[in-house]
């Protein structure tokens, strides 16, 4: 057990303009399958004092930015002190054996390759990726709290929780794989076998990828844009009107 710890006397948190707020309001955390297993494996591991302020320093809004990146999460918390917080939660690289056993699993599911490139992920490798022991993840943080987790990287652990509702891809991310890495593993060429079906005619084919669609006004630079509709207009005001017209438009489109 952790030592006690007087927290009144670091004072209150600080307010943050602008931080990641977390969606969820009020209850647990995880609107999917990925997202509540994630926390399911932390809370199992961590102390729920801990857990519950940070989820309050997540709906607060407390976490000023966080980045995903192989094996990490590393995120700027703003606490009671003048300057944020260094909260980094750390998930343990896949080991060569473990990662063949993924790279089977989905050779061995016809279209479950095809899922994964247009951005879902399977349930079934779930066991496969998700942390399930302490050894498998480590939490840090720059503030005086010696907690494991403390309620900043908590913070960080519920947002997560949240991306992965969103992408649940960034799943690879944290074990140190991408999907250029499986893609690459599962064509690797096994020793060939007789076949009854040399051509394939029998073969179920996976289905397509599925593309994801972006309104043509999403990849517009605004700033050149708005340069640009400013030479059609003698008076700011047409430009900012026709903006509008524009963008009301393609999003007809986008519907």
């Amino acid at each position: 057990m952790s030592p006690f710890t007087d927290y009144s006397e670091f004072g209150k948190k600080l307010p943050v303009r602008g931080g990641v707020e977390a969606r969820s309001r009020r209850g647990a955390f995880g609107r999917t399958w990925w997202g509540r297993a994630l926390i399911e494996s932390v809370e199992r591991m961590a102390e729920p004092g801990r857990l519950a302020r940070g989820r309050n320093y997540a709906r607060s809004g407390q976490v000023v930015s966080y980045r995903i990146e192989p094996g990490a999460v590393t995120a700027e918390v703003q606490g009671s002190q003048p300057r944020p917080f260094t909260a980094v939660f750390t998930v343990r690289p896949l080991r060569e054996e473990e990662l063949e056993l993924i790279i089977e699993t989905i050779r061995s599911a016809p279209g479950m390759l095809a899922d994964i490139a247009s951005g879902a992920l399977p349930t079934g490798l779930g066991p496969l990726l998700l942390p399930t022991t302490a050894a498998d993840l480590d939490f840090t943080c720059t503030c005086p709290d010696p907690g494991w987790p403390c309620k900043h990287v908590a913070a960080v652990c519920y947002l997560l929780a949240e991306r992965l509702d969103e992408r649940p891809r960034e799943i690879l991310t944290l074990r140190g794989l991408d999907l250029d890495t499986l893609i690459s593993g599962i064509e690797r060429e096994e020793p060939s076998a007789e076949s009854d079906d040399p051509y394939g005619d029998q073969t179920d084919l996976p289905d397509l990828p599925k593309v994801e669609f972006r309104a043509a006004i999403d990849d517009l630079d605004p700033v050149l844009l708005r340069k640009a509709l400013r030479m059609t207009a003698a008076e700011e005001s047409i430009a900012a009107t026709g903006l509008r017209e524009l963008t009301a438009v393609y999003r007809l489109f986008d519907s």
